[in-house]
């Protein structure tokens, strides 16, 4: 039996493939596009994962080997639907002698916890959170996709943006320096162009527009910082909401961690959240460490290979 696992971790934005031996040293390592899947495209994302794990084990120079265990995380299988049609597309693949799926946040919660109470708070293309209560009850709190949800995460800051800039332009809005800093951003001349693209534009290209939000509203500008503290507000409302659920309520020592691009270490996002949860989640106690989600599939691969 190969002692070889695989871990994957598949979102909005990028997929990350770690090929790993049976004591957890990693092999190799590579990201692809986008994964995430989306209602009717379990195939899809299947066709990327697959292809990224040939490449992988071609790097690592195991591509004649059958890994014991493959772990994928995937944002988008929340739901049974999906869920059930992704696996299906994975399962009949034969990539691994065993095989689990997960929601990418349950990766990430692996990284973050392990086997401990906390709760873990997601924000990039989409958002999530997910906590575990001290007696193992588990909990999750947003998630529900870009139309219905995903309050505070990138594609849901891009789209509030692009009614910003169009107020602004009708001038139904005060001026703004968004407009001109997403028209340079998507080199365009003229606010009409953003009809077209935003008409075909994916989660991941609206969360593309975070970027020059984050930048006027570093720079002072008020309708950017407006937008960016309604985010960290939504945000931090998941995590206020577990707090309640999992561990009696927001004062109650609750063991937090922040995950996604949006809140990677220093970011001006990341900042606006941890200065909200002093006050809204007072008994928050914040991890230092970051998250790595393909680090928790690795993990959860090398348990399947023990059990096995």
């Amino acid at each position: 039996m190969s002692s070889i696992v695989i871990g994957v971790d598949g979102g909005g934005t990028k997929t990350t493939v770690v090929v790993a031996d049976g004591a957890g040293v990693e092999l190799a390592s590579i990201t692809g596009a986008a994964s995430a899947v989306r209602p009717g495209g379990a195939e899809q994302s299947a066709d990327v994962i697959e292809e990224l794990i040939v490449a992988a084990l071609d790097q690592a120079g195991q591509s004649d080997e059958t890994p014991a265990a493959l772990c994928i995380g995937v944002a988008g299988v929340g739901r049974d639907a999906e869920y059930s049609a992704f696996l299906a597309e994975m399962t009949r693949r034969n990539l691994a002698e065993d095989l689990v799926v997960l929601p990418d946040a349950m990766i990430a919660f692996a990284d973050a916890f392990g086997d401990d109470s906390g709760i873990l708070l997601i924000a990039g293309t989409g958002s999530v959170a997910y906590g575990r209560a001290p007696g193992g009850k588990m909990a999750r709190c947003g998630g529900w996709g870009p139309v219905c949800g995903d309050e505070g995460s990138g594609s849901w800051i891009g789209r509030r943006a692009l009614s910003v800039v169009t107020g602004a332009s009708d001038e139904r809005e005060p001026s703004t320096a968004l407009l001109g800093v997403i028209l340079t951003h998507l080199q365009f001349e003229q606010p009409d162009e953003l009809v077209a693209w935003a008409a075909k534009a994916t989660p991941a290209d609206l969360a593309s527009l975070t970027a020059p939000v984050m930048q006027c509203a570093a720079n002072g500008d008020l309708r950017a910082n407006s937008l960016c503290a309604l985010a960290a507000e939504e945000l931090v409302i998941h995590i206020r909401t577990l707090s309640r659920q999992l561990f009696v309520d927001e004062r109650a020592a609750t063991p937090v961690a922040l995950a996604g691009g949006l809140l990677r270490r220093g970011s001006y996002l990341r900042k606006l959240v941890e200065l909200r949860l002093k006050s809204a989640v007072p008994g928050t106690q914040l991890r230092a460490d970051d998250v790595v989600p393909v680090r928790g599939a690795v993990r959860d691969a090398l348990a399947m290979l023990a059990r096995a």
